[in-house]
C-alpha cells in the first residue's frame, strides 16, 4: 500500500474519533445545563411557597389589627373585645370574628380575586392558625403561623408574632 494511502486511512478515522468526543462533550454539557435548569425550577417553588406562607401569616396579623382598631373606633367595648379569649383561631382577610373551627383547615385560593379564604376556591396546601395570648389586661401577643407540605412531603412553616397593647 502507497504511504499516501495509509495516511488518508488513518485521517479518516481520526475525523469519527474527534467527531464522537465532540458530541460526548455536547451532550455531556447539555446534561448539565439541564440538571441546573431542573433544580432552578424546584426552588423557585420552594421560594415561592415560602413567599406566599409568609404573606398569609403577615395577614393573620393584619387581621387581628384591624379588629382591635375597630373596637376602638366603634367606642363603648374593651380594645380587645373578641379577642380576649386566649386560643388557636382561623381567620380570613374579611372576618369580624375568630373562628376556632377554623383554625385546622386548609386555605382556598380564588383565582378570580387572587384571595386566599376559607369559602370559595381550590384547595392549597395552606393552613393558618392564629394564636392570641393575653400577656397581661393591656397586652395580647398574637402569632400567626402557616404550615405546608414543601416538596418531598416535608412539613414546613413560619410564625409571624406581634404584640398589641391598650395605649390609647
Amino acid at each position: 500500500m502507497p504511504a499516501e494511502s495509509r495516511q488518508n486511512k488513518s485521517r479518516e478515522g481520526q475525523l469519527l474519533v474527534e467527531a464522537m468526543i465532540a458530541i460526548s462533550v455536547m451532550v455531556i454539557g447539555l446534561l448539565g445545563i439541564f440538571s441546573l435548569m431542573s433544580q432552578s425550577l424546584g426552588l423557585y417553588r420552594i421560594a415561592y411557597e415560602e413567599y406566599v406562607a409568609v404573606n398569609l401569616a403577615a395577614e393573620g396579623v393584619e387581621v387581628v389589627k384591624s379588629l382591635i382598631d375597630t373596637n376602638i373606633i366603634t367606642g363603648g367595648i374593651p380594645w380587645n373585645f373578641r379577642l380576649a379569649a386566649p386560643g388557636d383561631f382561623g381567620l380570613q382577610y374579611d372576618t369580624t370574628i375568630l373562628d376556632r373551627a377554623l383554625a385546622d383547615k386548609n386555605l382556598l385560593y380564588d383565582e378570580a380575586t387572587g384571595i386566599y379564604n376559607y369559602t370559595t376556591g381550590t384547595a392549597t396546601g395552606f393552613k393558618r392558625t392564629v394564636t392570641i395570648t393575653n400577656v397581661s389586661v393591656d397586652e395580647i401577643q398574637v402569632n400567626s403561623t402557616v404550615a405546608w407540605k414543601g416538596r418531598g412531603g416535608i412539613d414546613l412553616s413560619v410564625t409571624l408574632e406581634d404584640h398589641f397593647f391598650n395605649w390609647r
